[in-house]
């Protein structure tokens, strides 16, 4: 049984979108698609973990609409999310003799949706695209908004388009099959928007983070609309991210360069590395006396007692200027400088410019040390 819970509306005139947020969303997926504009053929990309759980709910919901579909299918994780897999992906496609009015699905998490994403914006320039985001990361951040990316030799996402999907449907009943290291990660783009600018949401996941991340559906289906809802928000404000969207970063700047050096591979997933880089973010703030020490001490905090990490992973030896040489590659540098999201405090967050280098990798060799 289908029930959509909440309808988060992203407003960005024509190319404006819903995000449905509910159970069984996936045995629908056909009837909200046809809703949105009539399709005959859907070209479902998905990875091999995900399809084995997900993909006949949602074949069988674009079936039952009318709704033709093939299947690709990737190997899961970051490591596909590259130009050689991109370039397989569409010649795929390719043979199939796709038109305009045909649609691809993305089924996955953060990395089948930017790789869907980046296919639809190429393919015969420009086809509309719908995220079915499996994953609590992907359902709270990275399905919203319209960037897709992938990653090369220089950094994450550097090469990519601001493409926006035609339909978000947020099946909270996939959250079931997460392991809990998966769900754990996605978490920490929930407790995000706390710390950008709703501190009452922060409280709330002080509160009620245990039995979210327990399986409590109330609680997942509030947390999963509030950072939609905040997310829509900053996207309506500022969709190419030339000023306050800037604030979703909050964390990305240390995290993307974590993961940079650790090959994007499984040592240290997305959601891991944003959540040391937020707080770094924070222990940065308080070193430049922008915030207070208790904010810093709050946040570590919650995220000990929920099971995020909040130090450098110790199977390696972490180099400052090597983390720093990466920060240099991130999407948000401005005339050969580093911007940072950093804090004034829980829920007070701002985009820094002008930031001493030489104070970050002295933090960061500090926490190298330690």
């Amino acid at each position: 049984m289908s029930t959509v819970g909440e309808r988060v509306r992203v407003e960005l005139d024509a190319r404006s979108y819903d995000i449905l947020i509910g159970e069984g969303l996936l045995e629908t997926a056909g009837v909200a698609i046809q809703a949105v504009r009539p399709v005959r053929r859907a070209f479902v990309v998905s990875d091999t973990t995900v399809a084995a759980a997900h993909l006949p709910r949602l074949e069988s919901g674009l079936k039952k609409a009318g709704i033709a579909s093939e299947t690709f299918l990737q190997a899961p994780g970051e490591g596909t999310k590259d130009f050689r897999h991109l370039g397989v992906l569409l010649d795929r496609i390719l043979e199939r003799r796709p038109e305009r009015g045909d649609i691809l699905v993305a089924l996955g998490g953060g990395v089948v949706g930017d790789m869907t994403g980046v296919a639809a914006a190429l393919l015969l320039r420009g086809v509309d695209f719908v995220q079915c985001p499996t994953t609590l990361l992907a359902q709270v951040d990275s399905s919203v908004g319209g960037k897709t990316g992938v990653n090369t030799r220089h950094g994450k996402n550097l090469i990519g388009a601001f493409h926006q999907p035609r339909l978000v449907l947020c099946d909270l009943a996939a959250l079931a099959t997460l392991p809990q290291r998966e769900l754990m990660a996605g978490y920490a783009e929930v407790v995000k928007y706390g710390l950008i600018d709703e501190p009452e949401f922060f409280a709330w996941c002080e509160a009620n983070a245990a039995p979210m991340l327990a399986g409590d559906m109330a609680a997942r289906a509030h947390a999963v609309a509030v950072s939609c809802r905040a997310k829509a928000r900053i996207v309506a404000a500022d969709e190419r991210e030339n000023g306050v969207r800037a604030l979703l970063n909050l964390g990305h700047t240390f995290g993307h360069a974590l993961e940079a050096e650790t090959g994007f591979g499984p040592e240290l997933l997305h959601g891991e590395a944003v959540a040391i880089g937020m707080r770094m973010a924070f222990d940065l703030s308080v070193r430049l006396g922008l915030c207070p020490s208790a904010d810093a001490i709050r946040v570590r905090r919650h995220f000990d007692a929920v099971g995020l990490p909040a130090g450098l992973p110790g199977q390696r030896r972490w180099r400052a200027e090597d983390l720093v040489a990466h920060m240099h590659h991130d999407k948000k540098v401005r005339d050969g400088k580093v911007t940072f999201i950093l804090a004034r405090g829980i829920g007070r967050s701002f985009v820094a410019t002008g930031i001493d280098i030489g104070r970050v990798q002295e933090m960061l060799a500090d926490e190298a040390a330690a």
